[in-house]
């Protein structure tokens, strides 16, 4: 079950309005949505227990080598050995692994996140990309540091995994570090902050949304239908990726109580009525005084 916090306490409910309706779910859509979960198994959109259990491991032993790297950077970098031993690197996922709907074969999304002595250009795509390459796991690496959002792709034992780098402005990352507060972009590059703003964005969706199963389950058949009708794709200037999750969970906001089957129905039933370019919006805040929306969508973007 996710949740906001403020908006849930101030309001009694999740997104910018009160909900279309609170309605439960009847005998009949439970029973729709068991056959759209079945159809949507049959499609193979889900992963074996065997891979998801592989995906787990990889990403474990990912996390393993970037501590071992930041260690390896520290101590190149004359710190004490206590500085040494307390260094600290961590990976984050973002993306369709983090929200829950990727299926077979996908891409994980990761975010690898270091102190400030440690360099983008020079330690992430030289030192930690040399420690890579010499591992036999290791296949297909493939950096581009001058990406709009630089990344490091690679396979990982067979998984394929894009990484990107964040700086952030502290000499140790804490293992518990929280992602979503907003005191990480404190003095961070233009391209820290945007390699930050896939796992900030992700893990708020998951808050916002009153059930995150059911968010789940829709945004699959959201994506299926797309792909199958040929607009799933940036590129091409339709939505693709988080864009579809934004829509269906403002969806998920104004049906709290609904199940996939009435979830999915009332999304065709609502976009197509929707007064564009007025935006899609899960959250708005004050900030210093600003009115901040966040996660907002609208035609033409």
């Amino acid at each position: 079950m996710g949740s906001s916090g403020l908006a849930k306490k101030t309001n009694g409910y999740l997104g910018v309005t009160e909900p279309i309706s609170w309605s439960g779910p009847s005998e009949v859509d439970v029973l729709k949505t068991q056959e759209l979960e079945k159809f949507l198994s049959d499609a193979g959109l889900y992963e074996s227990q065997e891979e998801a259990v592989s995906r787990e491991e990889v990403l474990g032993r990912l996390d393993q080598i970037v501590k071992v790297w930041i260690k390896n950077v520290s101590r190149a970098r004359g710190f004490s050995e206590q500085f040494v031993q307390e260094a600290n690197a961590k990976i984050f996922t973002f993306g369709s692994y983090r929200l829950g709907v990727h299926g077979p074969g996908a891409d994980i999304d990761t975010l690898c996140m270091g102190p400030k002595h440690a360099t983008r250009e020079e330690d992430f795509f030289v030192e930690l990309h040399n420690m890579l390459a010499e591992m036999p796991e290791v296949s297909e690496l493939h950096p581009v540091p001058d990406a709009h959002v630089p990344v490091m792709g690679f396979k990982f034992n067979g998984v394929s995994i894009g990484l990107l780098y964040a700086s952030l402005s502290l000499w140790v990352i804490p293992e518990d570090s929280d992602i979503s507060v907003d005191s990480i972009l404190q003095n961070a590059d233009e391209q820290t902050g945007r390699s930050l703003n896939g796992c900030r964005v992700t893990d708020q969706i998951v808050r916002l949304v009153p059930n995150i199963q059911s968010f789940r389950t829709t945004l699959r058949c959201m994506r299926l239908w797309a792909k199958r009708r040929g607009i799933y794709s940036n590129v091409a200037g339709f939505l693709g990726g988080i864009n579809w999750a934004l829509p269906v969970a403002r969806i998920c906001q104004l049906y709290p109580n609904a199940l996939p089957s009435m979830l999915v129905s009332h999304f065709f039933r609502v976009f197509t009525q929707w007064q564009w370019p007025n935006p899609v919006m899960l959250y708005v805040t004050l900030k210093r005084g600003l009115l901040v929306f966040l996660f907002g969508i609208h035609e033409g973007i």
